[in-house]
């Protein structure tokens, strides 16, 4: 008994420098405690735990027993010191072996929270990272807008230029189809004017040619 005891309390202070570490051999210790807590694991460390509190209260109850035989006798025998020592002994290394036990499940409780604490940080960091990268492709992407809308408003520019003179030169051709038109008028009206002249000079001619010819049949007769 007391050399399973050594042995279990020597195992235990083995897993409890493995974990304080950060070796290979931590992960494994985390792998195997992992396994140990799923499935039935948990029901077989309760019932070891459980029958070694029942066998720590039955060695402190013996080392009770004996002190109050030795109480009534006065002194302790040979046999009830060696008895005596025995029981402490065990239940010493059974009180430290559930000690050791609850470290070791402690211990590894905070080291899966602190694995677990680390993953979100590095998830967090990505995503600040993630957004900065953003941000900067963002700006790179706004700085494109901005030339492309400088670049934009200098073109509406430029054709607003083009149009005001193209619109200047509409007008000015339209004034210049206006004043040939009225010209054409003018022409036109003259040339009317002419005709009539013209018609008229030829019923003068036509009446002159018949005065001569009557005045030259009235010499003949």
């Amino acid at each position: 008994m007391i050399q399973l005891l050594f042995t279990l309390l020597l195992a235990e202070v083995g897993v409890v420098v493995v974990l304080l570490f950060k070796t290979p051999l931590r992960k494994l210790a985390i792998l195997g405690l992992d396994r140990l807590k799923r499935g039935r694991g948990p029901v077989m460390v309760k019932t070891v735990a459980g029958t070694v509190l029942i066998v720590l209260a039955s060695s402190v109850y013996s080392m009770a027993k004996i002190r109050s035989h030795s109480t009534e006798i006065g002194s302790l025998t040979p046999t009830d010191q060696v008895l005596m020592s025995r029981h402490l002994l065990e239940a010493s290394l059974m009180g430290y072996s559930l000690f050791l036990a609850l470290i070791i499940d402690r211990l590894h409780h905070y080291i899966r929270e602190l694995r677990g604490l680390r993953k979100n940080m590095e998830a967090v960091m990505k995503q600040n990272r993630a957004l900065e990268e953003t941000k900067s492709g963002g700006s790179d992407e706004l700085k494109l807008r901005d030339k492309e809308i400088t670049y934009l408003n200098e073109q509406i520019k430029q054709l607003n230029l083009k149009l005001e003179s193209s619109t200047k030169e509409a007008k000015a051709a339209e004034a210049n189809a206006t004043a040939l038109r009225k010209q054409s008028e003018g022409f036109l009206l003259e040339y009317d004017r002419l005709l009539e002249d013209n018609q008229n000079l030829r019923n003068q001619l036509q009446s002159i040619d018949l005065r001569l010819s009557q005045s030259d049949s009235k010499k003949n007769l």
